[in-house]
């Protein structure tokens, strides 16, 4: 079988790297791909936004299925279009897609459906958000309505705070803004819950927790995530059970009852308060980094799963997962996620030399004259699988000093809260 995968990330070099193991897969396309994908399978120059001339690429190569990597080609409705002209795609369409590309989509469905998530307001102007935030108690979150690569999210402690946030959001900082989110700040511990679906039923596919803030300790500016660890340090079939109940259940029943069936990974990011899950966001498709530190641990032949999901028959698999604990740590750009350097070279990285478990995934590179070079604020993952988080943890160290690449910097405190 052919399978083109759209991205260019280290959630697309991850799925490449699990589909590569597959006996069912003949060749593998990647579009655009990066500097990993290129080792391991055929990378397209194409503009992902130009979905005609993906098309036409798809029906020249007779391509039997495309995966969709990032948000964006989902959000604006890559699936629809594929599937209008016969061409079998694993992701969920436009509509289920506002689940991403909209939080107050996503917001108005949990009023509706009694969903446990933080009190909020949605603000159609400057002025309305500004007055609201003088009656406030802080601290809150204020959030951009759309796509912001992770980085659309404030937490604001005080007034100057949350009233430059509602500012830069419509000031256009992420794109055109007709509205914004305040919401109360929930004092938990956020969890990452994925769960894949065919439209008709749905199978759990591993928690994790992602380190959002760029700086050590949890401070400073989102990112689109510095690192991540799998399993979740909350994981029990209690906590489970309600995420499933009280948030998941409903909200593909919502979907449901618009006329849509939810197809493809669904991500729920949440806050656990005293055991009880609250809905943050939702995400139409794999964390990243969340996506590279959990398909290491898949016991179960990956293409079995997508191939399951496409032809309505996930009842029918078990996924089995590997009892061990999984760390990722991302290698950036110096200045990321502000103002980072491209087209720096990285040098070393055929002194690194995997053995099992240790896995390496391009995210912001590319390949000239045969050298490998930044393109990208988050440029490399390194992956370590053991018995413990702090062991996978000083294996990622020790591969990323090898590599001594002194155009780059990396948190050293992934995964603290689980490492004492």
């Amino acid at each position: 079988m052919k399978v083109l995968i759209i991205g260019s990330g280290g959630r697309e070099h991850a799925i490449c790297h699990s589909l590569k193991k597959s006996d069912e897969i003949k060749s593998i396309f990647c579009v655009p791909g990066n500097a990993g994908t290129q080792s391991i399978a055929n990378n397209i120059d194409l503009d992902i936004a130009n979905f005609g001339l993906i098309k036409k690429f798809i029906k020249k190569n007779k391509i039997d299925l495309v995966i969709i990597g990032p948000e964006k080609p989902l959000v604006d409705g890559l699936v629809d279009f594929l599937e209008k002209n016969q061409i079998k795609v694993f992701g969920p369409n436009k509509f289920a897609s506002q689940l991403e590309g909209s939080k107050i989509f996503t917001k108005n469905i949990c009023s509706k459906y009694n969903i446990p998530t933080a009190k909020f307001g949605v603000f159609k102007n400057k002025i309305n958000a500004l007055e609201f935030l003088d009656q406030s108690k802080f601290p809150v979150v204020v959030k951009s309505d759309g796509l912001a690569a992770g980085k659309g999210v404030y937490i604001c402690e005080s007034k100057h705070q949350s009233r430059k946030a509602v500012n830069e959001i419509f000031n256009g900082k992420f794109g055109e803004a007709n509205q914004v989110l305040i919401e109360e700040f929930l004092n938990g511990e956020e969890m990452s819950f994925f769960i894949v679906s065919d439209g008709k039923s749905i199978k759990n596919f591993g928690t994790a927790q992602d380190h959002k803030k760029v700086g050590e300790g949890d401070v400073g500016p989102n990112t689109g995530g510095m690192g991540a660890y799998s399993p979740s340090r909350l994981e029990n079939n209690q906590l489970e059970r309600k995420i499933l109940k009280k948030i998941i259940e409903p909200t593909l029943q919502a979907l449901k009852d618009m006329g849509v069936s939810y197809k493809g990974f669904l991500y729920a990011g949440l806050m656990i308060v005293k055991n009880e899950p609250f809905l943050i966001e939702y995400n139409v498709r794999m964390g990243d980094p969340e996506c590279q530190t959990i398909l290491p641990r898949l016991k179960t032949d990956f293409f079995e799963i997508i191939n399951a999901v496409i032809n309505s028959k996930l009842d029918q698999i078990k996924i089995e997962w590997h009892e061990n604990k999984s760390l990722s740590i991302v290698l950036c750009s110096i200045g990321y996620p502000e103002n980072y350097r491209k087209n720096k070279e990285i040098k070393n990285l055929n002194k690194i030399n995997l053995v099992e478990n240790e896995f390496l995934f391009h995210a912001g590179t590319k390949v000239d004259n045969s050298k490998i070079f930044s393109n990208g604020g988050r440029v490399l993952n390194f992956v370590a699988v053991s018995d413990s988080f702090k062991k996978s943890r000083l294996i990622v160290f020790k591969l990323i000093e090898k590599l001594n690449w002194k155009h780059g910097f990396y948190r050293k405190d992934i995964g603290f809260k689980v490492i004492n």
